[in-house]
């Protein structure tokens, strides 16, 4: 279940109320007047089943309520009431289904901002991958893929696509290249450090690398592996059920691609700095393709159950 928690202008009040009270899915409704002092205005709650939150969600800021008001949505982990229940059994769907594609442009806004954290992160797990590269060693790979956050830019760029908010889509794709540009910077830099210090060498990056060499040698199996990691990601955001992240960080060479181009363009190998770009083109390629597919479908499939549910009411 959702709790919604609203500020309501008094001449809205009763414009929310009956479009709550209509919503399949919605309980517990409480009014209190007057009890909103900044802005000023009626408080007005509810729960509500988290698939039927999306049109409730969409009906509300049609009221205005957005820029004259508030509207909070907050996850209730644990509800004993038996409204809450036949609510849940009366809205169309599975919870874990649904997508609240407010909530969703939220999200990615927030992770696709171009913070000084983002940089940080992106720029040490860059740095990891390349310690990764130049000792072989597929456990620092794997650590490098789990703390870059680079998804979520990647799921902004979806988001604001499907939702066609151009300002999502431009913040996302300025993380995204600035983000990767300052990583390899930094690990470029980092790379000529620790060669001074003879921690790295020209030899040491030369020589047979087994354990990692897939990350400049792209095949077709690295886009459907992205396709596959797109899938699994935007599904976790969507849904209810967001413990698969780690997963998706895990299946895609990205940042360790940005890595051994930083690499390679230090020491001037120029067949790698070629093949790391391509494996970074295809793997974020993919993400995007398979999330906006992804994303599409998702949005067709509750279009179609909310139009059976509304025919289904007016029978």
């Amino acid at each position: 279940m959702l709790q919604f928690r609203l500020i309501v202008p008094a001449d809205r009040t009763g414009a929310a109320t009956e479009l709550i009270t209509a919503t399949v899915g919605a309980t517990h409704l409480t009014v209190l007047k007057g009890a909103a002092l900044d802005p000023p205005g009626d408080v007005v709650t509810c729960d509500v089943a988290r698939e039927a939150a999306d049109p409730l969600l969409t009906g509300l800021r049609r009221l205005g309520l957005e820029e004259d008001g508030l509207i909070a949505v907050d996850s209730v982990d644990m509800t004993l009431s038996r409204r809450s229940d036949a609510a849940e059994r009366a809205a169309p769907g599975e919870g874990a289904d649904a997508v609240l594609w407010d909530s969703m442009a939220h999200l990615t806004e927030e992770e696709s901002t171009l913070t000084v954290t983002y940089l940080a992160f992106l720029s040490v797990a860059t740095m990891l991958a390349a310690y990764g590269v130049m000792l072989d060693s597929s456990i620092l790979i794997v650590g490098a893929m789990v703390v870059g956050p680079e998804f979520g830019p990647l799921a902004g760029i979806c988001t604001g696509l499907i939702l066609r908010r151009a300002r999502l889509v431009r913040q996302s794709a300025k993380a995204l290249v600035i983000g990767f540009l300052t990583a390899m910077l930094v690990t470029g830099a980092f790379g000529a450090l620790l060669d001074l210090l003879g921690l790295f060498s020209r030899s040491q990056f030369d020589r047979p690398h087994p354990a990692t060499q897939f990350i400049w040698q792209p095949t077709a199996d690295s886009f459907v592996v992205a396709l596959l990691a797109g899938i699994a990601g935007m599904l976790s955001l969507t849904s209810a059920k967001s413990g698969a992240l780690v997963g998706v960080a895990i299946s895609v060479t990205t940042v360790p691609a940005a890595a051994n181009a930083a690499l390679a363009l230090s020491y001037t190998s120029w067949h790698e700095v070629l093949g790391s770009a391509w494996q970074l083109a295809l793997n974020l390629a993919g993400i995007i393709v398979a999330g906006l597919l992804t994303m599409l479908i998702q949005k067709q499939v509750w279009h179609q159950q909310r139009k059976r549910t509304a025919a289904a009411a007016k029978r």
